[in-house]
């Protein structure tokens, strides 16, 4: 993995020295089999969901606990000119709570929907327990009856998605250098996730519209309830139902269902492709051979006088040439086929903060001075090489 050689600085050192656990999550079995265990469906499960809250967070639960009520008042009855977002699990509205004179926003969870109960709280206490800068802030939950909420902290510029797949006519797109800082905030809440929690958490549902921005493009990554821990002593992956979004799923973990850290590196280098080149990963719309972004950017990587080509058109040629392509490479190296062949995600990490630096970007706009880039990456030969093997 020459790529990636370089990486190891005094800095990546430190921080693996530094690595702390998470304190609540010392009973793995606990939480383990908290995750697959059967809930009840009788009047008294609001209580009972609370008290398993309580009792496997250990106290360590700041979440407020809502009721319906409160958040119908929040929400203006969850008014249809409030909702700022809807997917597969349900409706997002944009909120206000009085009583902390907080804007928020609520996911009310499809009462019909795949994320019942077992996913609920499996977001609850993760977003409760885990707490970095780059995970999205949980502000409470309400389990009144059949109702399923979640209150999380609001993020004013929406998904990553908003701004690069789907941009209205007029609305500028994302310069080159916020779309760094963007990869590399996403890219530390998952190293904070597999090599600070203990045991590690797989994310598993990585892509650009669970990507959050605040008021100044800070990324913070939502939606927990597809999340696993990860695989503890001598074991080397967890066997799970396969879940997710079709084209971000790493190969192995689609087949086979083998869940690893790695799974969620190859879903950071799909999105990461998507931020560079400004496609979506899977595009019906295009022509039969660039429907699949993966499938079309292969070949393409593997020679780099094409490497330009693959470049958002919407930045009009606005970005360091070297940039892109050590950006390339690091997207490259993460679309592995092989799980074992792609770099851990502290790697990446400190690539990207690289790349992220606008000050050194701005010295490698010159396509053909000749001049070795001299970034934690390799030079672009690397990136062919890696993309070859």
């Amino acid at each position: 993995m020459s790529c990636f050689q370089c990486c190891m600085s005094e800095r990546r050192i430190a921080r693996k020295s530094l690595k702390k656990s998470i304190q609540e999550y010392h009973d793995t079995k606990t939480l383990a089999s908290f995750a697959n265990i059967s809930f009840k469906s009788d009047s008294s499960r609001r209580r009972y969901i609370t008290e398993e809250i309580k009792k496997i967070g250990k106290g360590n639960i700041a979440a407020q606990i809502f009721t319906f009520r409160e958040l119908c008042v929040a929400t203006q009855n969850f008014n249809p000119d409030s909702l700022i977002g809807e997917g597969g699990f349900g409706r997002v509205y944009k909120g206000h709570i009085e009583s902390k004179n907080q804007v928020v926003a609520v996911k009310q969870l499809d009462r019909n929907g795949f994320q019942g109960n077992r996913e609920f709280l499996v977001e609850v206490l993760m977003l409760s327990l885990l707490h970095h800068p780059n995970l999205v802030n949980l502000v409470g939950y309400c389990a009144d009856g059949d109702q399923r909420v979640l209150v999380y902290e609001f993020m004013p510029n929406g998904s990553l998605e908003d701004h690069l797949l789907e941009l209205p006519p007029g609305k500028v797109p994302l310069d080159w250098n916020t779309r760094m800082k963007i990869a590399s905030g996403a890219a530390k809440g998952l190293e904070y996730l597999h090599e600070q929690a203990n045991p590690p958490v797989i994310y598993r549902d990585f892509k650009a519209s669970n990507i959050l921005l605040d008021e100044e493009f800070n990324p913070k990554l939502s939606d927990f309830g597809l999340a696993k821990l990860g695989p503890t002593g001598d074991k080397s992956h967890v066997s799970t139902r396969v879940m997710g979004t079709y084209g971000y799923c790493a190969p192995e973990y689609a087949l086979t269902g083998q869940l690893t850290t790695k799974s969620d590196v190859y879903s950071f280098g799909v999105v990461f492709l998507e931020i560079i080149t400004g496609r979506r990963v899977i595009d019906n719309s295009r022509p039969t051979e660039e429907q699949n972004l993966v499938a079309w950017a292969q070949p393409l990587f593997k020679d780099r006088r094409k490497f330009t080509l693959m470049a958002d058109p919407s930045l009009e040629g606005a970005y360091p040439i070297k940039g892109l392509y050590q950006a390339l490479a690091v997207a490259a190296m993460c679309l592995q086929e092989e799980a074992t062949t792609r770099p851990l995600i502290s790697d990446v990490v400190t690539a990207i903060e690289y790349l992220a630096t606008g000050k050194k970007q701005e010295e490698n706009v010159d396509e053909g001075n000749g001049e070795k880039c001299d970034c934690p990456v390799a030079g672009t030969d690397g990136a062919e090489t890696e993309a070859d093997s």
